[in-house]
């Protein structure tokens, strides 16, 4: 039901942000998600529990397409990429943390109340800092409140260059507001440009669900006790180190994404994947038909090199392109469509992972997922263009070079963009 609350609130969240802006979409999803804790740590029976589940939901989908935008919005192009994938790091570090909190309630009176209660201590301090930060100037220029995107702006840059920013911005925010004002879904899929950007976004953040990282976040502690290890304590403490993992790995790929690059380092990313993938399956295989505890080691080092594949890469990339690639007036609209489509992806993997493991094996599951990497490294290397260091403007020009062919003014500009 959580996960169902994050699709409709995925959907409305472009909506708002367009509307109402970053910062206030961000206060309403932290009222959400507190509301939701509250509800769930006093619910009387288990329908007001999931009524609960899915308000928190509703914010967790409202938040997934704010806050990637807001903190791109807000960043100088050449660490945009860095900053982005912080917000993939607050989120496997969040994760981390969430063990560690259960683990320190699980001896508590009333054990699960607090467990979903104090989810909404971290709503609470979000809100409360949230009121002294700005709006997106992006958003501040495109509503035509240009003294206030002025001074957000001043305290971004130095004096150096905020006047070539608020040039740049004044001129994208005329040449926006001579275009359609109001953007509705279905001219997301009429203009050619916007269409390539989206099939982009979207197909990124669905490949990103379906070649498992959140089968593995969630039944972490299933599939190791299926490689044989049937102590809880054991599956939950090696289920710990795969959450550190995570939120490592994530770290590196903060420093490697405006270094090495979004799409080499989502290719990258995805070889280690199937290699680790291929070691998963012919570890449950063997371990199946034979008792030796190799195999259930062997599980379970191709469950951490899988993480440590997956994280610096797959986890942050998607997020960061889906927050870059789109235009001014249609990022809201696409980041809201493409969250919905990561949301979905994330709602199919997770209610089938179990049921396939049990019906074909797990060995054969993981091949399946091992297969739906490789169809994603060949659409990566198709399709991905590299935005490292580009602006908002130069990655435009990107997908009008794909729609409609090179001229020379767009490649000058790409050309810059690059050697600046």
């Amino acid at each position: 039901m959580a996960i169902a609350g994050a699709i409709v609130g995925a959907a409305l969240g472009g909506w708002i942000n367009d509307a109402y802006g970053r910062k206030k979409a961000t206060l309403f999803a932290d009222v959400i998600f507190t509301a939701g804790a509250i509800i769930m740590a006093s619910a009387p029976d288990p329908y007001v529990l999931i009524l609960g589940r899915l308000l928190v939901g509703l914010g967790v989908g409202i938040a997934s397409v704010t806050a990637p935008v807001y903190i791109a919005e807000a960043s100088p192009s050449e660490i945009r990429g860095s900053l982005v994938s912080t917000n993939v790091l607050m989120i496997t570090g969040g994760q981390f943390l969430s063990y560690l909190v259960n683990l320190a309630f699980t001896g508590v009176p009333g054990t699960w109340r607090w467990m979903l209660g104090v989810s909404g201590v971290p709503a609470v301090v979000q809100f409360v800092l949230m009121l002294f930060l700005p709006e997106s100037p992006r958003w501040l220029f495109v509503k035509n409140r240009k003294n206030e995107a002025v001074d957000v702006l001043s305290k971004i840059f130095d004096v150096a260059r905020l006047e070539d920013e608020v040039d740049f911005l004044t001129a994208q925010s005329e040449q926006e507001r001579q275009r359609r004002s109001n953007i509705k879904f279905w001219d997301v899929f009429r203009s050619k440009e916007i269409r390539l950007a989206f099939l982009v976004g979207a197909g990124l953040l669905a490949f990103q669900q379906f070649t498992g990282i959140n089968t593995v976040m969630y039944y972490s502690p299933t599939i190791v006790q299926m490689a044989g290890f049937h102590a809880n304590e054991l599956a939950l403490l090696l289920s710990l180190i795969v959450a550190g993992m995570n939120a490592a790995g994530t770290i590196l790929g903060i420093y490697l994404i405006d270094h090495a690059g979004r799409k080499k380092l989502a290719l990258s990313s995805l070889g280690g994947v199937i290699v680790s993938l291929v070691i998963l399956a012919f570890a449950f295989y063997k371990q199946s038909s034979t008792s030796n505890e190799l195999y259930g080691w062997l599980a379970v080092v191709g469950l951490a090199l899988y993480i440590g594949f997956f994280s610096p890469g797959m986890g942050p990339v998607p997020w960061t392109l889906s927050s870059e690639i789109y235009p001014e007036e249609y990022r809201g609209i696409c980041g809201g469509m493409s969250a919905t489509v990561c949301w979905v992806s994330n709602l199919i993997v997770s209610e089938t992972f179990l049921s396939i493991a049990e019906g074909i094996g797990i060995g054969s599951t993981f091949l399946i997922i091992g297969v739906i990497a490789v169809v994603a490294f060949v659409f990566v290397l198709v399709y991905v263009p590299e935005t490292k260091g580009l602006t908002f403007d130069e990655v435009e020009v990107i997908w009008r070079e794909r729609a409609w062919g090179k001229n020379p003014n767009t490649q000058n500009l790409l050309e810059q963009g690059s050697s600046s």
